[in-house]
């Protein structure tokens, strides 16, 4: 096979990986908070790029992806607020079973509000038809903008919990919350914070990923099986191992073409998540104690 077909499948899977990437971040910084997996993610994405698509008739592409952001980490704030804010020493097995029931909700309030009809974003620059060669291999310049966004991403939220007094506040609630209150910070507001982060995080990886994956309906429940299995395989908490095991798994994906056929790609995330629970569920990096937001 000629290199340039190996360094297509490895574009390729980078860009899918880092999509993975957004999800799994989006897991790990409620769970670092909470300690429980909030299954509702992926919905998140799917929001993102609906309100999004639904905002672009009235104001430009920049402006449309900042409000569904905003929308968006907002829903995750109420959801937070009405629904696990004011539980009663809740059980971890109870707020899973919320969550669950939250992503069904908002999936068929989607359904109703923009029927199943698939859409997507403008490319944000150029079009499907645009690409860049790279040692013979084409990427196409939104691809560019996803690899470039997540980077951004991980990047600012490292300085953002290391560095700023609300993240640090974030880090020291998730280390010990009675400490963290005895010191004057609010530990249920900075885990209503940290479900607004994550909603706005979700929603801004279904926006760069729609013009290239569309848009629909149901797509948060394939993406958040990506991103929890990216999760699991970093180690739950530990984003920093997330961004290794995403690119890892977009890799896998993209070149088990050659193997497998393209209808069984997705069961791909399913095996390996199941493989990892079996024999090594720390994950491959390493699982950090729960609640303990030592490292983003």
């Amino acid at each position: 096979m000629n290199h340039s077909y190996y360094i297509q499948y490895l574009l390729s899977g980078c860009t899918n990986g880092s999509i993975y990437i957004i999800s799994a971040i989006g897991f790990n910084i409620i769970y670092n908070t909470t300690g429980i997996i909030n299954f509702a993610q992926g919905e998140f994405l799917m929001l993102g790029g609906m309100i999004a698509f639904s905002l672009i008739g009235h104001m430009p592409l920049p402006a449309a992806i900042i409000c569904a952001t905003l929308i968006t980490a907002l829903v995750g704030a109420v959801i937070h607020i009405i629904f696990i804010r004011n539980l009663n020493n809740p059980s971890v097995l109870r707020m899973i079973i919320i969550t669950i029931g939250l992503s069904i909700i908002i999936r068929e309030a989607a359904l109703h509000i923009w029927d199943e009809k698939v859409r997507a974003l403008p490319f944000f620059t150029g079009n499907e038809c645009s690409s860049i060669n790279v040692l013979g291999a084409f990427i196409s310049p939104q691809a560019l903008w996803v690899l470039g966004i997540t980077a951004a991403l991980v990047i600012v939220l490292n300085l953002f919990f290391n560095l700023t007094l609300i993240g640090k506040a974030m880090r020291a609630c998730a280390a010990n919350p009675i400490a963290a209150s005895l010191c004057g910070i609010n530990p249920k507001n900075m885990v209503t914070l940290s479900f607004f982060i994550s909603a706005g995080i979700g929603a801004l990886g279904g926006c760069i990923v729609s013009p290239l994956a569309q848009t629909q309906y149901d797509c948060g429940t394939t993406l958040a099986i990506k991103g929890f299995t990216v999760a699991i395989l970093g180690g739950l908490g530990n984003s920093t191992g997330a961004v290794f095991a995403g690119l890892l798994l977009g890799v896998i994906e993209a070149f088990s073409v050659n193997f497998i056929p393209l209808a069984y790609k997705d069961a791909i995330a399913i095996v390996i998540l199941l493989v990892i629970i079996v024999i090594r569920p720390g994950g491959l990096f390493g699982n950090k104690a729960a609640g303990a937001l030592k490292e983003f």
